[in-house]
């Protein structure tokens, strides 16, 4: 059991840098041809018929870029295609995203506190939200390609507001910051994988059969790679986010992930104002401080007190809270179960949280009750005094945990198992 608990964490540890190293591939790409395309000179009239050019120097050489509107009047023998950065970073992070969230469901994903799911409906609610917000998203660029794009952009971000706060009402604040930003990345990889490529194959196709291309093709590509150039920057907060609890653990984490989309547009607005060379908005910088002010606010406001935590849970969990032995057992939990149960473990021997509980899952007066049904707290309660886990004996842990609702029998979360 030992060798496979290092094999998977080396799994987890290998999926994440390769998540990253694509994701900086793709986004690095992204970025380099947006501003490339927002900075081409088109006052010049070129005999190639190229709408625009650039000259470049990089790396001890020059480089003279042109581009064409359309196709060139022949076609290259070879065309360096820009889509697997895309493909790798949408399937790296989904697996990165099944290996922790979905075989971890009942740690990382579900919270009873939000909403009490079984593992399989957590997980199909996760595959399905990824689904049908792209069908969404895609339902309304196709409606409104011709129409007012600003007012598209922020129709979307109705759209957003909405699967952010969808997203807090069923999962964990961690796991609801990380669907959001799967979700994101999702229509911008379906956007590459479903759009902007295969139109341009039609373009390629077209021109290699002698035809002049549809100009429509064009127009649906420019509109989603717009879409991705603003999504990118929040879609690498909320990857960020779920290694600071401070973004996720609060009741406002759907606003707080929204207004994260709005600090992405100011921020992108100024870049592509500069590198279009229509102006300098710097007004955008302080716009930005101010969202990410509120943001701040928000993540610890309002600081609710014990008794209206309380007061605030579900008769079934209350009893845990309210118990007489409850102070007793989060003084034990505290003062002796942490010294395993943390994110970095002191005990000899212990490299990480058994059972992957640790003090912000099981030690706070908030979050323990939750887990006086889990079969692992049950379990180490129950332990005799010379097992390995003595730091947990006590007849007051093994009263409070007699209160559950489901003594006497196996816990509820245990017969799931």
């Amino acid at each position: 059991m030992f060798e496979l608990a290092i094999i998977g964490a080396w799994a987890e540890f290998t999926l994440r840098w390769l998540h990253v190293v694509t994701a900086i591939a793709w986004i690095g790409s992204s970025f380099y041809f947006i501003a490339l395309d927002l900075g081409l000179h088109r006052d010049r009239n070129l005999a190639s018929g190229a709408d625009g050019e650039e000259w470049q120097v990089h790396g001890g050489g020059f480089y003279h870029i042109q581009k064409y509107l359309v196709a060139p009047a022949s076609m290259p023998d070879h065309l360096v295609w820009f889509k697997w950065e895309s493909y790798a970073t949408w399937l790296s992070g989904f697996a990165l995203m099944a290996m922790v969230y979905y075989l971890g469901s009942e740690f990382y994903l579900i919270d009873p506190n939000v909403l009490d799911l079984a593992p399989w409906q957590a997980i199909a609610l996760s595959v399905a939200s990824l689904a049908i917000g792209w069908v969404i998203y895609d339902t309304i660029c196709k409606l409104f390609v011709a129409a007012n794009q600003t007012l598209v952009m922020i129709a979307l971000f109705a759209v957003l507001v909405a699967m952010a706060y969808f997203y807090a009402s069923v999962f964990s604040g961690r796991a609801a910051m990380i669907h959001l930003g799967a979700w994101t990345a999702t229509i911008m990889s379906a956007n590459v994988f479903m759009l902007i490529i295969p139109n341009q194959k039609i373009v390629v196709a077209d021109l290699k059969a002698g035809r002049r291309p549809d100009p429509k093709y064009g127009k649906i590509a420019k509109q989603r790679s717009t879409h991705n150039n603003y999504l990118t920057l929040p879609v690498i907060f909320l990857m960020l986010s779920n290694h600071y609890p401070l973004a996720f653990g609060t009741q406002y984490t759907w606003i707080i992930a929204s207004l994260v989309f709005l600090m992405g547009v100011t921020i992108r607005h100024y870049f592509n104002s500069n590198h279009a060379r229509t102006g300098n908005p710097t007004w955008t910088w302080a716009v930005t401080v101010v969202i990410f002010i509120v943001i701040m606010w928000l993540s610890i406001a309002p600081a609710r007190s014990p008794e209206e935590d309380v007061a605030s849970l579900p008769p079934a969990v209350a009893r845990f809270a309210q118990a007489e032995e409850f102070a007793q057992v989060h003084e034990v939990v505290m003062g002796r179960c942490s010294m395993c149960h943390a994110e970095q473990p002191v005990y000899p021997g212990i490299n990480w949280a058994p059972r992957g509980l640790c003090p912000e899952k099981l030690s706070s007066r908030r979050r323990l009750p939750w887990h006086g049904d889990r079969a692992d707290v049950w379990r180490a309660c129950h332990r005799n005094d010379d097992g390995p886990a003595p730091y947990v004996q006590g007849q007051a842990a093994r009263e409070w945990l007699r209160r559950s609702p489901a003594y006497p029998g196996v816990p509820r979360s245990w017969r799931r198992r």
